[in-house]
């Protein structure tokens, strides 16, 4: 069926050659022009068109995205600006609604600025490129990757894991997000395995329902823990919000 409709459209748009041939003097060099034209006329191609842009090319400005969606490292575009996501916190006023504080950065100048979002407020989302790396070394404010396939060796700034940078260990799997070819942030995996080395001792029977406690982990950081666990055991921690998950 496509072939026959693009057939006729042809069919169609010769017409007027055709006819400018036929009032044309008979055996005139106008008319067998007119004719060798429409013998060779072709439907003009649509590679400047919008229909045969690629997909990826429509899609530069991003997605948009509820205020409920939004989490750190997102890039988001406002007011003309492009902005990453380095603190949000959800939150509910009263009859006011469900809202998110967010603590945003200025990709190009660096400046942070404090935003609040509805919950259902249509925000922006400018897409963001991941590549993996492999973690090797710090050194003071560096973090030194690898990058697994090339080899080949990257520096960047230990600030881009924010408070994820205490879970780096040797040959740890990472992710940077780039933006315009330039890091914007770095991720961890979302579970991590630790060794606790401090542990509150386990208060047990002493209240009717369980209490988690305090224990220090072998990266420095302090995190609830059930009772029962003890000095030198290995747990899982979610990165995300340094939770305890579950024992490794």
């Amino acid at each position: 069926m496509q072939m026959l409709r693009r057939k006729v459209l042809e069919a169609s748009r010769r017409l007027p050659l055709f006819y400018a041939a036929a009032d044309a003097p008979r055996g005139s060099a106008h008319a067998v022009a007119t004719l060798a034209a429409a013998a060779r006329w072709a439907p003009p191609t649509t590679s400047g068109s919008f229909a045969a842009a690629p997909w990826a090319a429509t899609q530069r400005r991003g997605a948009k995205m509820l205020g409920s969606d939004v989490k750190l490292g997102n890039v988001i575009q406002r007011r003309g600006r492009i902005y990453q996501v380095i603190k949000a916190q959800h939150s509910h006023q009263g009859r006011g609604g469900a809202t998110i504080q967010v603590e945003l950065r200025d990709v190009d100048t660096g400046n942070k600025i404090t935003e609040r979002f509805r919950t259902d407020e249509a925000l922006e989302r400018v897409f963001v490129e991941e590549k993996s790396f492999t973690y090797l070394y710090q050194e003071g404010d560096t973090v030194m990757l690898m990058e697994p396939e090339t080899f080949e060796q990257i520096e960047v700034s230990k600030d881009l894991f924010g408070k994820a940078a205490a879970y780096l260990k040797d040959e740890m799997k990472v992710n940077l997000q780039y933006f315009d070819g330039r890091p914007m942030s770095a991720t961890v995996p979302q579970r991590v395995t630790c060794t606790v080395v401090e542990a509150q001792p386990n208060t047990k029977g002493l209240t009717a329902q369980p209490q988690y406690k305090r224990v220090v982990l072998d990266n420095g950081l302090t995190v609830l823990a059930p009772p029962f666990i003890e000095v030198g055991e290995n747990i899982v921690i979610s990165t995300a919000d340094d939770s305890y998950m579950t024992r490794a």
